[in-house]
Parts: C-alpha cells; structure tokens; sequence
C-alpha cells in the first residue's frame, strides 16, 4: 500500500529562511520514504526558487490555492490558519490522506479541534514557548490539545522533546525526533583553505537577535586585527517590527564598505555562493542561547565544507564539541576573535572537518530512515493469516487499561483486526448489555486481570471463540481465579516465569494454560543521550508501599557516598501519604517516617537524595540516571531496571523472588554490599560503557515493544505460543 501525506507549513516559500527549507526538505524526505505526498502551498508563488526542485520529485504533487483559486477570500499575506485547515480538510474529504504534517502552533491548535483529522496530524513543533515563564496555563492546555490529537509530535531537538514532555504529559510517547535535514545540490562544495581576503558569509532573515547589523562591522573589527575579510550576506527578508532598525539593517546592507549584499536567490545559487566563501556566520543574540532549535543554516555550510562561527551553547557543543575553536561570545570583538582564528589554515581545517562531520549526521537519506520507522510505527502490515477485508474481531475488556493501553493501540492500527475495547467503569460494575453485545461478537476475548471481568466472559464464551486472560500479582491472592471455570480459558497470561509457576501451584491449574508474556519496554522513546556525570547517578521510581525497600536503596548510597561524595539517589514517585490505603495503616507511616529521618539525620545521606515528582516524563528523567536499583522485598517484573537499560543506563537488582528468570545474573545480587560493590567497580574501573552496552542489548533482545506486540499478535491470530527466554547465555558482567 503506497501511504498518502499531506504537508503544509504556515511558511511562505517565496522567503528563504529555515522554515522554508522545512516544508522543501519534510515533502523530499516523505517523498524518499516511500510517500506520495502532497504539498499545500500557504502564499501565491511569486519566486519559484524552492517550490521549482519539487515539481521534479517523483510522487510529489504541489496545490498553489492562489493559482488554482481554492479559496474565495484569499488575502494577499497567503492563508490564514483557518483557511489552511478548512483546505487541508476540503482536500481530505476529496481523497483521503494517512497522515497529515502542519507546521505552526496556531495551525496546529486550529487542526486539534478538527475531528476529521484526529489521530492522523504529524506536529512539527518549533514555535512554542521554551521556557518555564512562557509556559502559561494557556499555552499548556493548548499544547496538550495538539499532543492528544497528534499521531506523532516531530521534534527538532532531544533538548526540545525533553522540555515539552516535562511540561506536557500527553506528549509523553507521542515525541519523536525528526532534526533539520540538509540536502545540499551534488558537487557544490568549498575549496578547503581559507581564502585572502577571507571571506565570510551569512543567509537567512535580517533581524535583531540575529546579530544581523553587528556582523556588517566584522570587516572593519578583523582589518583592526590584521585580517583582511569581506562579508557576503544573502536573503531579503529583513525584519520591520523597529523600523528604526529595519532602516538601519538596509543601509548597511548597502553601504558598508566591504559587505556585499546579494539579496535574495535560489536557493541552489544562495548555496553555491556560500561555498566560494570560506567562514559562515550564525553568530546570535545571547538571548538565543537558550533555544531548543538548532540552525539549519548551520549545517548546510558545514556540509558545504564551511567552518561556522556560532555561540557555545550545550546543544553546540554536543554537536561540535567543547573544543570546537570558533565559539564566539556576546560581543563583537569576541566575534571577530573567532573569525581570526580562522585565517590560520590549520585551525580552519579542523573547525571545516568538525563541521562536515556533524552535517552527515542530517543527511537526507538519514530523514528518509527515521521517517521510514514511524511509518513502520504507524501503519503496521497486516499480520499472517488475516484478511483486511474479514478482519478478525478482537475484545479488550477490564477495569484499569493503563497496563495494555500501548499494546491496544498496536493491535487497533494493525489491517486484518478490528479491536473493540470494554472498559468496566470498576472491578464489578460495568454495562452488562454491552459486554454481552461484545461476548457475541469477538472471535477473541483478552480480559486484562484476572477478575470479574474474566468470569463474566467465561461464562459468556461461545463454541469456537477464544478467551485470553491476563493476570497480574493483585489477582493471585484474591478469590477470582479460584472461581474462574480454567476449561472456558485458552491461556493464562504471566509476565514472567516466577509467577507463571506460583500461579500453576496455587491455582492448581493445567500447566500449558498458564503461559508467560512479558512486560513491553518501549526502547525506541527511551533510548535517548545521556546527560554527562549521569553514572554517578542511582535511581528509583516508585517508593511505596515499604516493600519496595526505600531503606535499601539507602543503603547501597550510604556505602557508594563513603567511597566517592559524587554519588546521589534520584527518586521519581509519588509520596507514601498521596495514598490513602497506604497511608492509614500504622505501620507503612512508621516506616517513611523512620526512612526520611534517617536521610535528615544522615550527613551523608541528606545532601546525597532527590525526590522527583511522579509523572510520565521517565524518558527525560532517565537521561541523567545511569544505575536504577530494584530493592524490592518481592516484584512480579519490575519494569524500572528494564527502563533505565533501555535509556542507556545498568539494572541493579537485588535476589527478590524470581528476579533472575527476568534479568540475567550480571545484574542480580545478593544482598546491598554487593549491589554497591557492583556499581562502584563499573564506575571506578571504567566499565560504564561497557555495562551499559550489554544491557541496553539485553533488554532490546528480550522486552522491546515491537517484539512483544509481535508475541501478542502470534497469540491472538493464530494461537502461538512464545518460547521462554534464555538468560544463561548471557556471560556473567565480570567475564567482560
């Protein structure tokens, strides 16, 4: 099946500027994965400089509302918002499109409320506040609308992805990394040494943040320094909100003795010229340090082969690194400093190599990868033995989905089911017409926990159907699975073996019945950079009741703080008292009471924890967590330790009941001496990496979303059952 897209950008492709470059570079690279894609023009063209590569793309079709009069009421500034949707869904209705990616959040916020096209927007998030301040209840409420309607929210930077799941946890999951892409024309490249005079170069809107008026005075600044230079400068869009400066920004365009004003031009000419020249300036404002953005402009010059004079930021130095030579400051002189460096051929060869190096990264054919992915994400093959055109009839039903919420989604988008879920409004109540409804409908019934639901469709079961019930620790104590009719069941489903096995002795049940499927553990979102020292980081999520052992993963800190003061316990939940039932027994309080004076009284302890609110950013907090220790007194799996081996980080976990049939023994110790012991040798010894590798590796391998959604689907389509892990394979971590 050939997938349909539709792109518009709230962005005026007559204007070269990085926005432009987006809605160009967004249609090339669907178009190079597989798409047929449809671009919607927001402005008349008047300049066919970016829109003229296109027309020769195979699969891509252009709609130009001016040219082909669209719309009645077309003002002379291009769409508005409004008028885009109302577009984008008159388009829609006409032949229906798979996916749809907008640009610009008043677009977007327009799009969200737009049913028609809910679950199917593609977001690419740039415009939107980027610090706590400008996050107001407003803009959050808004945000989240757009997350809620989003397939996918496309983000330009892992700094980005991070503050906007921080602040909006409906982006949680939904985040994705989609950077700028460069596509550069073939044999446009610079020469390699610098020239004399050394020329400088800069493309994009005139504005005051830019530093666009300070650079005309780099020329004379360098000639101060010794440094014959000239200035290029090209784009004609030049920012009026101070018409003061505007004028001032056109006159030195103009007159400036040695800056030459190109103006605007194609954008195939506009890189060609910068490729003649040596040093491209993004030299900006340091109000614009903080952005969560990263310059396009920055890496087409470094892939034309240009060094690029820019500020020291955190995301520049992850891009370039902190040696990098021409990181400029706030002020000219530290600017023409940089420059200056430059004339030097030895420096300029090294800032040009590290330049290149980090403009592959954005290629065009990378885009095309990535977007390839979250087309696989999104529009899944139909599984083996369905047809699409009878697709088996599948029934979710319980009282509390947040367990199987990600593997509904799956099986909702695959061809070949159609998924129906029953939601209980609690353990027993729930409407009982519907669910007897559902009962003779569904080929296959999942009863997520082992409860009433589960005697219910039991009993309901028609001849030939199907019943799979999902059982978790909570239900294995209670009285439903003594009263469960086990002959109305096809299979029992564990999360791991420990608890496969306890649920066969003490349920008494056929031993095939009771199989084991993992906890899923979505290593595409949480693989994510870690942030530097993040090995000296110990986490924790979830502390309560007591017998996740908050105590012992004091312990394993009070020991590794002795050693080295640079160790700390990062705990991610919520607090003991936000939970009644936990709350109102004595003997839960007197334990955290007991647990948190001993951290105040600890001189090691009290400067050493941090308490972080529960919520579902894990993937942003993981990144600065490099070890997470499971302390429990008993768990059914434990999805933490997976987690933070998914993000990059180590499991640690101690010999609670069946944890070795879900980790592998390098990860499991005895008691919290040797947990420490553990951490401190990969730390000290410099194995970090290493151990990281391996576990990353090992989780992937075993627990990854896509390969238990495959294990699902094998089960509900054709009744296959996985076979059990072997973790012995795993070499001991001492062995590396």
């Amino acid at each position: 099946m050939t997938i349909r897209a539709l792109v518009y950008g709230d962005v005026d492709l007559n204007i070269i500027d990085g926005s432009a470059i987006w809605a160009q570079s967004m249609t090339q690279a669907l178009a190079a994965a597989g798409c047929e894609v449809t671009l919607l023009l927001k402005a008349q063209v008047k300049t066919d400089r970016l829109v003229a590569p296109l027309t020769e793309v195979p699969g891509v079709t252009l709609r130009r509302p001016y040219e082909e009069r669209l719309l009645a009421d077309l003002g002379p500034r291009g769409l508005t918002p409004e008028q885009a949707v109302s577009l984008i869904t008159r388009l829609d209705a006409e032949r229906r499109f798979d996916l749809v990616v907008v640009r610009g959040r008043r677009l977007a916020a327009i799009a969200a409320h737009t049913e028609a096209l809910a679950g199917r927007l593609w977001t690419y998030l740039t415009d939107v506040p980027q610090t706590v301040a400008d996050l107001t209840s407003t803009a959050v409420a808004e945000l989240t609308d757009i997350a809620v309607a989003s397939r996918f929210l496309l983000c330009q930077t892992e700094e980005l992805r991070g503050f906007l799941e921080s602040a909006v946890p409906a982006a949680c999951g939904k985040s994705v990394l989609f950077p700028p892409v460069v596509v550069l024309p073939e044999g446009v490249a610079g020469a390699g040494e610098p020239h004399t005079p050394l020329k400088l170069v800069y493309t994009g809107k005139f504005a005051p943040r830019w530093n666009t008026l300070e650079m005309t005075e780099l020329p004379s600044a360098l000639e101060q320094r010794g440094v014959a230079a000239e200035l290029h400068m090209i784009g004609d869009k030049i920012h009026r909100d101070s018409p003061d400066w505007a004028k001032r920004m056109a006159k030195a365009l103009e007159d400036t003795p040695g800056v030459t004003w190109h103006g605007g031009r194609p954008r195939a000419e506009a890189l060609s010229l910068s490729a003649g020249c040596d040093v491209g300036l993004s030299w900006r404002d340091p109000e614009m340090d903080a952005s969560l953005e990263l310059s396009t402009k920055v890496l087409e010059l470094g892939g034309l082969g240009l060094p690029v004079v820019l500020n020291r930021t955190p995301m520049h130095e992850e891009l370039l690194g902190a040696d990098y030579p021409l990181y400029a400051g706030e002020d000219l002189d530290s600017a023409a400093d940089a420059i200056a460096l430059a004339a030097d051929p030895e420096v300029y060869r090294f800032a040009a190599r590290r330049c290149a190096q980090a403009s592959a990264r954005f290629t065009l054919e990378r885009a095309a990868e990535r977007l390839r992915g979250y087309l696989d994400l999104a529009f899944p093959q139909a599984p083996a033995g369905t047809d699409p055109a009878r697709p088996l009839k599948v029934v979710v039903a319980g009282h509390d989905l947040k367990f199987f919420t990600r593997l509904a989604d799956h099986l909702t988008s695959l061809p070949g089911l159609e998924v129906r879920m029953d939601e209980w409004e609690s353990l027993r109540a729930h409407d009982q017409y519907r669910s007897k409804e559902l009962a003779a409908w569904a080929d296959v019934v999942i009863c997520e926990w082992c409860g009433p639901n589960a005697l219910f469709y039991a009993e309901h079961k028609r001849p030939g159907q199907r019943l799979l019930v999902r059982l978790h620790r909570f239900e294995l104590y209670a009285e439903w699975p003594r009263k469960l009719d086990i002959d109305k069941v096809d299979a029992i489903i564990c999360v791991s073996p420990y608890y496969a096995d306890l649920t066969r002795e003490r349920a008494g049940w056929p031993a095939d019945k009771v199989i084991v499927l993992p906890n899923w553990v979505d290593v595409e979102q949480l693989d994510r950079p870690k942030l530097p020292g993040a090995e000296y980081t110990l986490g924790m999520i979830g502390i309560a009741p007591s017998r996740k052992r908050l105590d012992r993963g004091l312990d394993v800190l009070d020991e590794l703080r002795r050693r080295d003061p640079r160790y700390t316990l990062a705990v991610k939940t919520k607090q003991p008292w936000d939970y009644w039932w936990i709350w109102n027994r004595t003997e839960e309080r007197d334990y955290y009471e007991r647990t948190y004076r001993r951290i105040q009284r600890s001189e090691r302890l009290s400067e050493g924890v941090v308490f972080d609110p529960f919520g579902p950013d894990v993937a942003v907090w993981l990144r600065r967590v490099g070890f997470m220790l499971s302390t429990s007194d008993d768990e059914s799996f434990h999805l933490a330790p997976a987690e933070c081996a998914a993000s990059g980080g180590v499991p640690s976990v101690l010999a609670w009941p069946g944890a070795d049939t879900i980790y592998s023994k390098r990860w499991v110790h005895q008691d919290t001496s040797a947990m420490a012991d553990a951490i401190h040798a990969i730390v000290s010894e410099g194995r970090f990496d290493a151990a990281r590798r391996a576990a990353q590796a090992e989780i992937s391998e075993n627990y990854a979303l896509r390969r238990v959604c495959a294990m699902w689907t094998d089960l509900i389509v054709s009744g296959t059952v996985p076979r059990p892990l072997d973790l012995d394979r795993f070499a001991p971590l001492t062995a590396q």
